[in-house]
């Protein structure tokens, strides 16, 4: 069995078909002077084209899986057109000699190069577009055909197998004639992933030697809820996936039933989902998905790739448009999370060997108040007549908050003085992501608006493992007991100052970790857009006394499979542990079946 990210449900059974792609060699080819005017126009005339390839997969996205996934494209389009990389490209023909596509190879391969060192999950989501536009540029000015050409010879069902998928390959992919797909690379929001689920194919990403284990032909069994994959699947596995699939059917009615039901424990406790957004296009998910607001608006993807700031207008419309959508709901602005792979091309960043533990979000932001004071004047501006809540990342002192909101109140000062209309203010709130800020957690609560855990990074700093980490993945703990203590800590602390706690981090995601949370007392999460209707079906079924009875066991666990069990079992008393807990879907391949592979 093999495991990674389920990002489409579904499950798919059928041979499989693995597909390598590399980009191709670039022959050796220089220039003369008289030749740099037909190489510029050769390269502007392969951008034409691909933006209009790229334009015919816009209108065929539009027609299968509309707007919202049509909108991909038009960042592809965005991406291929950049003035500012086309201008390096430019200058290396005319300066260096190089034909059209050498000179972009050159260039490409170095923007590539940086996001592929990239450790933060937006930047690698991002990585597949990149990739698959610049191989449709360099296949253009080579003057070969584009990389999906063989999709036509595809007749039988296959479930697909291949180290990454490009948006623009998952679109032309058809149900009838693909069962799943498998990638080593992609998380639930890369677009490819977006796309698998918008058109109804069963997907899993994130497979770590996928390619390597997996032949031609090799019958594969896929679970895209659970991310399980069983190669060789023996009748008993193929009838467990078969109940598996009903049983997951049978929920899915539900959940469309309580879409527009509050999110109530059977016991009368009222607990509000909010939704994650990265990018623009979650806006819409999370709305369909019954999002009480946004608990968590990350602002990274406005510098990212970028060679400026955004300006204060820019971000101010961005700001107003979110909050417009979640009208009579709060929308909680993370101030910028830079550092390390997250600065815009024109910064200078220091390089650090850890970026981690490095110069990186709140303390970026008050070294380089010129990044950070337009962002808090856009706030204000936004937060005129609107329900908007500033947040701070990475917070481990006092100063840091009483800096943050005297820069704050500077700002709504010069607002009122040049007559722009702005708020006067906004509701500070800090994230909670490191053992110091657990620590202070009682100060804190006493400082600021509201608190938020982001559970990642706290797990991450409390364990000192490395989430992006593959080797360490089994370490990476939230069920912990010390995280789960430190949860309880920060809860607590929030009572007793009479303000919010959320949890805004994966674990919020996590059926078997929403026992945790609903038992310790958190009535806020703020989830990822997807994962809202399976999260209000629990808490439609779980009795709070029910998660409070748990999670006090849970404190006092002593190892994490304790916490696991103990949570476990709480949530099985009232669902069936078969439709949210991996763990208990397609069952582990017997000793027997092993053998006989073997």
């Amino acid at each position: 069995m093999l495991r990674g990210v389920g990002v489409s449900p579904g499950v798919a059974f059928a041979p499989a078909l693995v597909v390598r792609w590399a980009f191709p060699e670039i022959p050796e080819r220089t220039i003369s002077p008289a030749e740099f005017d037909t190489e510029v126009a050769r390269l502007h005339q392969a951008v034409q084209a691909v933006v209009d390839q790229l334009a015919a997969l816009r209108l065929r996205t539009l027609q299968r899986a509309g707007p919202e996934a049509a909108g991909i494209f038009d960042a592809q389009i965005m991406m291929v057109q950049d003035g500012d990389f086309l201008a390096g490209v430019e200058s290396l023909i005319r300066k260096n000699l190089l034909s059209a596509e050498s000179a972009y190879e050159f260039k490409a391969l170095d923007l590539r190069n940086t996001w592929q060192n990239a450790r933060q999950s937006f930047l690698r989501d991002r990585l597949a577009d990149l990739n698959a536009i610049q191989l449709r540029m360099l296949l253009h000015l080579l003057g070969r055909s584009a990389d999906d050409a063989w999709l036509g010879e595809v007749q039988e069902p296959v479930v697909l197998v291949a180290h990454e998928l490009s948006p623009g390959l998952t679109v032309q992919l058809d149900r009838d004639h693909v069962a799943g797909l498998i990638s080593e690379e992609g998380t639930r929001t890369s677009h490819a992933a977006i796309l698998a689920h918008s058109l109804g194919i069963p997907a899993v990403m994130g497979v770590a030697g996928a390619l390597d284990r997996i032949a031609d032909g090799t019958s594969v069994l896929l679970d895209g809820q659970t991310g399980q994959i069983l190669l060789e699947p023996t009748p008993d596995e193929m009838e467990a996936a078969r109940l598996q699939a009903v049983r997951r059917h049978r929920l899915e009615v539900q959940l469309e039933s309580i879409a527009t039901e509050p999110a109530t424990t059977p016991d009368g406790a009222s607990i509000v989902l909010q939704g994650n957004v990265d990018l623009p296009e979650e806006i819409e998910v999370a709305l369909r998905h019954g999002a009480e607001g946004v608990g968590l608006l990350r602002t990274e993807f406005l510098i990212t790739g970028r060679t400026s700031l955004p300006s204060e207008d820019e971000q101010t419309d961005y700001y107003r448009r979110v909050s417009a959508a979640f009208a009579g709901h709060p929308v909680v602005i993370r101030t910028y999370d830079l550092g390390g792979d997250k600065f815009p091309a024109a910064f200078v960043a220091p390089h650090e060997p850890n970026p981690f533990l490095g110069w990186r979000s709140i303390r970026v932001c008050l070294d380089q108040p010129e990044i950070f004071r337009p962002q808090l004047r856009a706030i204000l501006r936004a937060a005129v007549d609107r329900h908007i809540w500033l947040m701070l990342p990475m917070v481990i002192s006092l100063d840091e908050l009483a800096e943050s909101k005297a820069l704050l109140a500077e700002e709504a000062a010069a607002l009122r003085s040049a007559g722009t209309r702005a708020a006067d203010d906004v509701p500070v709130g800090v994230m909670i992501e490191t053992p110091a800020a657990v620590i202070l957690a009682d100060e804190f609560a006493r400082a600021a608006a509201f608190l938020s855990v982001g559970s990642n990074d706290l797990t991450q700093y409390t364990l000192a493992v490395d989430r992006s980490n593959a080797r360490l993945a089994s370490r990476f703990a939230p069920l912990h007991p010390a995280v789960v203590r430190q949860l309880s800590q920060v809860r607590e602390a929030a009572a007793r100052a009479g303000i919010p706690a959320s949890v805004c981090g994966e674990m919020a995601s996590d059926p078997v970790a929403v026992v945790l949370l609903l038992g310790l007392g958190y009535t806020r999460l703020s989830t990822a857009p997807p994962a809202i209707p399976l999260v209000k079906w629990v808490v439609r079924n779980l009795p709070v006394t029910a998660a409070r009875e748990a999670a006090a066991l849970a404190v006092r666990a002593t190892t994490t499979d304790e916490v696991h069990e103990v949570l476990r079992h709480a949530l099985g008393r009232h669902v069936d542990l078969r439709l949210v807990d991996p763990s208990s879907a397609l069952p582990r391949p017997s000793v027997g079946a092993t053998l006989r592979r073997s």
